[in-house]
C-alpha cells in the first residue's frame, strides 16, 4: 500500500487489490457452488437438503466471521498510521476471538439443530441430509475462522494476491474430496450431499493451515513476528474487536439471513422448487462475490487512508469503487440474460428444476444493481470505522421492508414463490439508498474537519 496522487494511480492500485480479493471470494463461493451443483447430481433430495443446510449455515458462518473483518480496517489504519508494532499483538486477539466464536457455534448447533429442522416440516430424507451436512461442516468450522484472521490480516497490507493463490489451492482439494465423499468412488464411503460437509471441512483445514505457514515464514508477514511472542488473553482487547466487529457481523448476518429465512419460508413448497429456488439463489450468490470484493477493497484503501487523515483521496477511492461495481452489475445481467438455458442446466438435469430456475434467474438480474451501490458503500464506512448505520440499515431494508413485502405477495398474490424474490429486490434497493446518503454525510464531515 502508497499514497496515490492522482485517479489512475487510485485506479492501478484499487484495481491491484480488488482483482486478488475477487478470485478469491468467487474462489471461496465455488466452494459451496460445487457442493451444491454436485449434489443434484445425485438427486434433488441431496439438492434440497444441502440448500437447506447451506440456508442455515451461510448466515451464521458470515455473521460470526463477519465480526472478524474487524481486523482490516484496523490493521489498514494502524499501518496508515505508522503503528506497525501493534498489528502482532491486534491478529493474536483476534485469533482468541475467534476460538471463543468457533466452540459457541459448535456448542450451539448440537442442541439447536434437531429442533430447528423439525420445525421446517421437511420431506424425512431432506432433513437427514441437512442434518448430516451440517455435522460433517462442524469438523471445519474453527479452522475457518482462524483463517477468516490470517487472510483479513494479510489482505489488509494489500497482499491479496496471497489469499488469492491460498484459495486457488482449495478449489482443486474440495472438487477431489466432492468427488470421493459425495459419489463414494475410489472405495470411500458414498455420503451423497451430506459428503460435501464433509469435504469442505477437510478444505477449510487445508487452507488454515497453508495460512499460517504463510504468516510465520513468508515475507513480508514474518517482519511482523506475530508467533514469536506469547500475548496472553485480553478482555479489553476483544472488547476493542467487538466493537467494531459486532456492527459488522450483525448487518451482515442480517443481509444473509434475509435470503436464508425466504429458503426456510419455502420449504412448504415441494421439493423441485426449493432445489429451483436455490440453485438460482446460489448463482446470484456466485455474482455477488463482485460487489462484495469492491466492498472488501474499499475497506482497505478507505482505512489506509483515513488512518493517514488524506479524506479527499478515501472519498475518492469510494467512487471509484462504486463506478467498477456498477459496470460489474450490468454485465452479469447481460451473462444471465444470454446463458439462462446453460446456467440452469449448470444444476440440475431434471427439466422441471431446469425451467423453474430459468424463471427464478431473471429475478436475480434486478439484484445486481443494488447490489453495486449498497455493498461498496458499505465496505468504505467500515474503512471510516462507521459500522452502526450499517446495521440499522440492514435490519430495517431487509427486515422491515424486504422479507414483509416478500411474505405478503409470496403468500397472497399469484407471483408466490417468486413473491419473495420480488421482496428481496425491494429491501436491497431501500438499503442502496440509506447506505449512499450515510457515505455521503460521513465523507463531507471528515473533509470538513480536517480539511484534506
Amino acid at each position: 500500500m502508497r499514497e496515490t496522487k492522482n485517479l489512475r494511480e487510485k485506479t492501478k492500485q484499487f484495481l491491484t487489490i480488488l482483482i486478488p480479493i475477487l478470485i478469491t471470494q468467487v474462489g471461496l463461493s465455488l466452494i459451496t457452488f460445487l457442493d451444491t451443483v454436485m449434489s443434484g447430481k445425485v438427486s434433488a433430495a441431496d439438492l434440497a437438503g444441502v440448500a437447506i443446510g447451506s440456508s442455515l449455515w451461510v448466515p451464521v458462518y458470515t455473521g460470526l466471521a463477519g465480526i472478524l473483518t474487524a481486523v482490516t480496517p484496523i490493521v489498514a489504519q494502524l499501518m496508515g498510521a505508522k503503528q506497525q508494532k501493534d498489528v502482532p499483538y491486534t491478529v493474536i486477539q483476534s485469533i482468541y476471538v475467534a476460538g471463543i466464536l468457533s466452540i459457541l457455534i459448535v456448542t450451539s448447533g448440537f442442541f439447536l439443530i434437531d429442533p430447528i429442522l423439525e420445525k421446517l416440516q421437511l420431506e424425512q430424507k431432506v432433513s437427514l441430509i441437512a442434518k448430516q451436512y451440517l455435522s460433517y461442516l462442524g469438523f471445519g468450522i474453527l479452522p475457518l475462522f482462524v483463517y477468516n484472521v490470517m487472510r483479513c490480516f494479510i489482505d489488509s497490507l494489500g497482499k491479496t494476491r496471497v489469499t488469492m493463490l491460498i484459495t486457488l489451492c482449495s478449489l482443486p482439494i474440495n472438487f477431489a474430496l466432492n468427488y470421493l465423499f459425495i459419489f463414494g468412488n475410489f472405495g470411500f464411503p458414498k455420503l451423497g450431499g451430506a459428503g460435501a460437509g464433509l469435504a469442505s471441512a477437510l478444505t477449510y483445514w487445508c487452507i488454515c493451515l497453508i495460512s499460517l505457514y504463510i504468516v510465520h515464514r513468508k515475507t513480508p508477514f514474518y517482519q511482523f513476528r506475530v508467533f514469536e511472542s506469547f500475548y496472553p488473553y485480553s478482555f479489553a482487547e476483544s472488547l476493542k474487536l467487538l466493537k467494531i466487529g459486532l456492527p459488522i457481523g450483525f448487518a451482515i448476518f442480517f443481509e444473509t439471513s434475509i435470503f436464508a429465512a425466504v429458503t426456510l419460508l419455502m420449504s412448504h413448497f415441494d421439493t423441485v422448487t426449493i432445489a429451483s429456488h436455490q440453485a438460482a439463489m446460489n448463482f446470484a450468490s456466485l455474482l455477488y462475490m463482485l460487489p462484495l470484493s469492491v466492498s472488501m477493497t474499499l475497506t482497505i484503501v478507505v482505512g489506509f487512508e483515513a488512518g493517514a487523515k488524506r479524506f479527499k483521496d478515501s472519498r475518492a477511492y469510494s467512487y471509484l469503487g462504486i463506478s467498477i461495481a456498477v459496470g460489474f452489475s450490468l454485465f452479469t445481467a447481460l451473462i444471465i440474460l444470454l446463458f439462462r438455458q446453460q446456467i440452469a442446466g449448470m444444476y440440475a438435469a431434471n427439466p422441471e428444476v431446469l425451467l423453474l430456475t430459468k424463471h427464478f434467474l431473471l429475478y436475480a438480474l434486478f439484484f445486481q444493481l443494488s447490489d453495486a451501490i449498497a455493498a461498496p458503500i458499505q465496505g468504505a464506512l467500515r474503512g471510516y470505522k462507521d459500522v452502526n448505520y450499517t446495521l440499522v440499515t440492514a435490519l430495517i431494508s431487509y427486515w422491515i421492508i424486504g422479507l414483509p413485502v416478500g411474505f405478503f405477495i409470496g403468500t397472497y398474490t399469484p407471483f408466490g414463490a417468486y413473491g419473495y424474490w420480488i421482496g428481496l429486490i425491494a429491501g436491497l434497493a431501500a438499503g442502496a439508498i440509506g447506505l449512499f446518503f450515510r457515505l455521503k454525510l460521513i465523507q463531507n464531515r471528515f473533509i470538513r474537519y480536517h480539511g484534506t
